[in-house]
């Protein structure tokens, strides 16, 4: 492969090992359970904050005393939004397998499988507050724009302290709350304000990180089809025991002293994180948006076979 660029080979090696085995089974066999925008009237349902006035049918609202929205059948061409978050907690994981080369190439075999169904793919690409976006377009040559843009920032070698750093923020005596983590709601507002037409919304994260991003996943709901990939890795939830160790939130350079042996300390961060998936998975399930976790060790061709099996379960 002398003389391709990353991304090239990137994509060749994913077209070979993974796409192959999942060519059918997601583009053209994906099928959205929301009604969309389309040219048939498929029924009513409530107005809810975001939604297109336009839309509105005044004699039901009338008949009814609260406002109704016209629903239709969804058209067959789909847009797909990738939100890429770019954020330092999602470089953790071994050299060559951390969180972000995952995120790397679920981005380009999702990107490829529907990019070459015929459906046009956007991506936004957040890290804490800077913000770059690939416009919704088709072809293999856009794959690899996409690709390229996910190569464009140096990164420097993950740390594989830094999450539990992050996460050791819920301890109240003797750790700091930090600032400057990633704001998972400024992610969802970005992506809100980009989407202009009923979209396919792929958020892939740690979802590690503040904002209320509930409330902006609400108001993103109604209006597209999202879909919430959470890569994880196992230095998110392990503290190994390691005597005194100096530990680093990359996202905000705080550091601190603790002694990994501490039996209060462990039970505090284990509490933090069952709290953050709990909070999670909470937020995510009232909002109906389904959030399948994808580890930095799966078969990455297994794991997205999962996910559109459990997503054509859902009910309509």
């Amino acid at each position: 492969m002398a003389g391709r660029t990353a991304p090239e080979r990137l994509l060749l090696r994913l077209e070979w090992r993974v796409v192959r085995r999942l060519d059918g089974r997601l583009a053209g066999g994906y099928r959205t359970a929301r009604k969309g925008t389309g040219t048939d009237l498929a029924g009513l349902r409530e107005y809810v904050e975001g939604d297109d006035a336009r839309h509105i049918d005044w004699n039901a609202t009338a008949r009814l005393a609260e406002p109704q929205l016209r629903v239709f059948n969804e058209d067959r061409e789909l847009t797909m939004w990738l939100v890429l978050d770019r954020s330092a907690s999602m470089t953790v994981g071994a050299p060559g397998r951390g969180k972000h080369d995952v995120l790397a190439e679920l981005a380009l075999v999702l990107a490829r499988l529907f990019a070459r169904g015929g459906n046009r793919v956007g991506a936004l690409l957040y890290d804490n507050g800077a913000v770059r976006t690939v416009s919704p377009a088709t072809g293999r040559a856009h794959v690899l724009r996409i690709g390229a843009e996910l190569g464009r920032e140096g990164r420097s070698a993950p740390r594989a302290t830094e999450s539990r750093a992050h996460k050791l923020r819920a301890g109240r005596d003797s750790v700091p709350r930090y600032r400057g983590t990633t704001d998972l709601a400024a992610m969802l507002d970005a992506v809100a304000r980009l989407a202009r037409r009923r979209s396919l919304i792929i958020v892939i994260s740690d979802f590690i990180g503040d904002g209320d991003w509930e409330r902006s996943l609400r108001r993103l709901v109604p209006r597209h089809e999202v879909v919430a990939l959470r890569v994880t890795d196992a230095a998110d939830d392990e503290l190994p025991q390691a005597g005194l160790v100096v530990l680093e939130d990359t996202e905000t350079g705080e550091q601190l002293v603790i002694d990994t042996g501490d039996p209060l300390l462990r039970a505090r961060l284990h509490a933090a994180v069952e709290e953050r998936d709990s909070r999670l998975d909470a937020g995510m399930r009232k909002a109906g948006v389904p959030v399948h976790r994808i580890t930095t060790t799966a078969d990455l061709a297994t794991a997205l076979i999962n996910v559109v099996v459990s997503t054509k379960r859902r009910p309509g």
